[in-house]
């Protein structure tokens, strides 16, 4: 793990592409693909991608707003010491930070339940009437935390949504372990009757883990949560793009694996590797190993762009 000041700076600007950039365009062309190549005074986006670090995505079109995992209040939890995060750090949401960087929200995305997917995701949705998709535990740790019911809607994978201008289909996942039990940090469910408010941040359980696939029409993202996935669950789908996070260190061939079944996708783009102790103000401060990423994804599939985006930086499709 790395810590510390390693911003490097000079892969900023969403300047690392790895990959052979003209037959990534082409395949995705052939597959529907994107809507034009990024160049200065082309037409609107079809799609503007923007990072607001951890597994935070803003996906914007000209008639929707969509957010995974939207947070941004990033109070300090230890998650990257040694110790790793303190389960005893009190729950912070900070309105202003996500006034100030999240000012609208069509449809809310949530991949789990840990403090880093949902702690922002009740007063988000409060503010902006967005539809929130989750497990039951999910839904119901964020009515403990004042969530609108009528914005709420419990999903488990198998779900295929048609919004105004996109879908959006639900597949089951699970969470990446840690330690030699391999054991899920915070782990459990909260089904049924709604706990009592989460206050620290052991209180905010993972409670299943999903993965979506979002399509706008010809330019489509998978991204998963965590470093794991079902196999069986997501085979035959073709994304234009993979998110994808270092970890994986108890999922075989995590990385690999993912490029294949998911067709070795035209792009491939880096989330969750910034230490999230630091402010998202900054350039990112590397948590995990983004490239040891990039190179895997380089070996394993050679045609795809790797795309490493900072903080707060955009990327049109």
């Amino acid at each position: 793990m790395t810590t510390g000041n390693d911003h490097t700076p000079s892969m900023r600007r969403r300047g690392l592409l790895i990959g052979t950039g003209a037959a990534a365009v082409a395949a995705t062309a052939t597959a529907g693909g994107i809507a034009a190549a990024q160049t200065d005074g082309a037409a609107e986006p079809a799609v503007r991608l923007r990072w607001l670090g951890t597994n935070a995505w803003e996906f914007t079109t000209a008639t929707a707003t969509v957010l995974i995992d939207p947070w941004v209040s990033r109070f300090p939890t230890g998650a990257y010491n040694p110790e790793g995060a303190d389960p005893e750090t009190e729950i912070e949401v900070h309105e202003d930070v996500i006034d100030e960087h999240l000012p609208k929200a069509d449809t809310i995305l949530v991949t789990h339940g840990h403090w880093d997917h949902i702690a922002d995701v009740p007063y988000l949705a409060k503010r902006t009437g967005a539809t929130v998709l989750g497990t039951e535990t999910h839904l119901n740790l964020m009515r403990a935390m004042g969530a609108p019911e009528a914005q709420l809607s419990q999903v488990g994978g198998g779900e295929l949504y048609q919004f105004e201008g996109y879908t959006v289909e639900v597949f089951r996942s699970s969470h990446s372990a840690k330690g030699g039990h391999k054991q899920i940090e915070f782990g459990g469910t909260r089904p049924g009757q709604i706990p009592k408010e989460p206050k620290k941040i052991k209180d905010l359980v993972e409670g299943g883990s999903l993965t979506y696939l979002i399509d706008f029409g010809g330019v489509s993202f998978f991204n998963a949560g965590s470093a794991n996935f079902h196999e069986h669950e997501i085979a035959g789908i073709r994304p234009t793009a993979l998110f994808l996070q270092p970890g994986g260190g108890h999922t075989p061939a995590y990385v690999e694996r993912l490029l294949e079944v998911t067709g070795f996708p035209p792009y491939v783009i880096a989330t969750h590797w910034d230490n999230f102790d630091h402010p998202l103000t900054e350039p990112g401060v590397i948590g995990g190993d983004w490239k040891a990423l990039r190179d895997r994804v380089a070996a394993a599939s050679p045609d795809s762009e790797f795309l490493l985006i900072d903080h707060l930086e955009s990327h049109d499709f």
